[in-house]
């Protein structure tokens, strides 16, 4: 058991190469290993792209080597038509004789049938190997497709004493450029970020990658009920595909939606239920108070990242409280990051 575990370890490091990039598919990982030796590796590395198998099957010129190999996949392999064939398909092909699944595809399309598909052919299938840590790579993919909702990530910066805006700070960037600067890279990794009207107003953000090198932005989605905001602020400007909930109807325009929800409803859940149908599987959750406290009262999110930060602001906007399991502290110059994950 140990030697799989190895190898379905590095499958798993291979995959997170895809992170941020093959949305709405998962990470997946592929390796082929014969007689205790790595003779192919591959990985899904973006959307409409060849698959993890593929690549790793297709690097193979000689085709005996298949004869005694062991196919290691993160995910269950697909069995059904999408962007590209179906990888059972080609792993039954080249008569591959063992095939070591980490865990079981949770999409309905897929969800065992690619493992009963293979059982059908003959080929061996151990599953389950490092089923947690596979289960964590894609936390994204299984939150969208077992609670029908995108993985949720609230995320703030508060100063020492407490708070997350002062009036009397001009700027109110608390935290340092280290943390800015993770915190763009987080944006990279994630479909969407959203944040509320008052936020726009105060701080004009850009909701962009731009202290990070990549060039995926997430769709900027905010709530701006009776439409206040204005083309002048830079979340309008039109250069990154943008979602606006509102109650009034607006025609759209260039990388701008706006989506009519009702005010007397559950906000959240509207926007949630939209999100689920555009297939964005994760959601970053930037602010403001009032926005981050809705999510916190609903008990609809993941993960909560926070930042505190060596400055004090004596006044202002208390920052937000949440329970959690906490599964990370980390320093990054003056600051001290805490990753909490929903109980």
């Amino acid at each position: 058991m140990k030697y799989q575990e190895i190898f379905m370890g590095r499958a798993i490091q291979i995959a997170k190469n895809g992170l941020g990039l093959t949305s709405p598919n998962p990470m997946v990982g592929c390796v082929i290993e014969r007689n205790g030796v790595v003779i192919s590796e591959g990985w899904h590395y973006k959307y409409g792209m060849d698959h993890a198998e593929s690549l790793a099957i297709n690097n193979i010129k000689d085709q005996y080597l298949f004869l005694d190999s062991t196919l290691y996949v993160t995910l269950e392999p697909c069995v059904h038509f999408g962007e590209t064939p179906p990888c059972v398909d080609l792993i039954i092909q080249k008569n591959i004789p063992r095939v070591i699944v980490g865990i079981e595809d949770p999409c309905d399309k897929v969800k065992g049938l690619g493992i009963k598909k293979l059982k059908k052919y003959g080929i061996e299938v151990i599953e389950n190997v490092l089923k947690d840590q596979c289960r964590i790579l894609n936390k994204r993919f299984f939150t969208f497709y077992e609670k029908k909702r995108p993985y949720i990530i609230l995320k703030w910066a508060e100063s020492d004493d407490g708070f997350i805006y002062s009036k009397n700070k001009k700027d109110n960037l608390i935290s340092g450029i280290y943390a800015r600067q993770l915190n763009h890279k987080w944006r990279s990794e994630e479909d969407g970020i959203l944040v509320g009207r008052k936020t726009v107003l105060n701080d004009n953000p850009k909701l962009n990658v731009r202290k990070w090198f990549c060039n995926k932005n997430p769709v900027r989605i905010f709530i701006d009920q009776k439409l206040s905001i204005s083309n002048s602020h830079f979340i309008l400007d039109g250069s990154q595909n943008t979602i606006v909930f509102t109650e009034i109807y607006k025609k759209n325009k260039k990388n701008i939606e706006y989506i009519q929800i009702s005010f007397e409803k559950k906000i959240i859940n509207q926007i949630l239920n939209f999100l689920y149908k555009k297939k964005i599987l994760s959601l970053i959750v930037e602010g403001g108070k009032k926005t981050l406290e809705s999510f916190i009262k609903e008990n609809i999110w993941d993960e909560c990242r926070i930042f505190i930060c060596e400055v004090i602001l004596d006044n202002g906007l208390k920052a937000p409280r949440i329970e959690g399991i906490i599964s990370k502290k980390m320093n990054l110059g003056k600051d001290r990051l805490f990753i909490k994950l929903s109980i």
